[in-house]
């Protein structure tokens, strides 16, 4: 009896992981569509709930919330670099335990705010994670 429910919950936590990957690799799809130009990081992981995106074209609008492994100092930089490569301007910033960017690309804005996220391994580590919070405006 032990056995058959080792292998059950096995089964029940792999078909969380499938339909968790599904997820990210569906909304990733979405993300790069209509956002193609909002630099996302790699390792970055869509929180299915408060992200909301509404529009089409040039008229999207709305708030992707993701999880990062790495620290908002380390996101700060990636933003730092890859947003003016896809066109995006910096028009203010702070630099706290919070970090807020804010970008514009013609008459559109993002605002990014980077907050520190601790986690497992970075609780061996010493270090903490990201939580990502990105808003789009027209």
């Amino acid at each position: 009896m032990n056995k058959l429910f080792y292998i059950a919950l096995i089964f029940i936590i792999s078909g969380c992981s499938l339909v968790t990957d599904e997820y990210q690799s569906n909304q990733r799809k979405v993300i790069d569509y209509l956002l193609g130009d909002v630099p996302i990081p790699e390792n970055a992981e869509v929180i299915q709930t408060p992200t909301s995106i509404q529009g089409t074209g040039q008229n999207v609008s709305g708030r992707i919330v993701l999880t990062s492994q790495d620290s908002p100092a380390e996101n700060l930089i990636f933003y730092d670099t890859q947003a003016p490569i896809a066109g995006w301007i910096l028009v203010s910033s702070k630099a706290g335990e919070e970090v807020i960017l804010v970008y514009e690309k013609g008459n559109r804005v993002i605002s990014i705010s980077l907050v520190p996220r601790n986690t497992f391994a970075g609780f061996f580590k010493g270090d903490v994670g990201s939580i990502i919070d990105i808003s789009l405006k027209n």
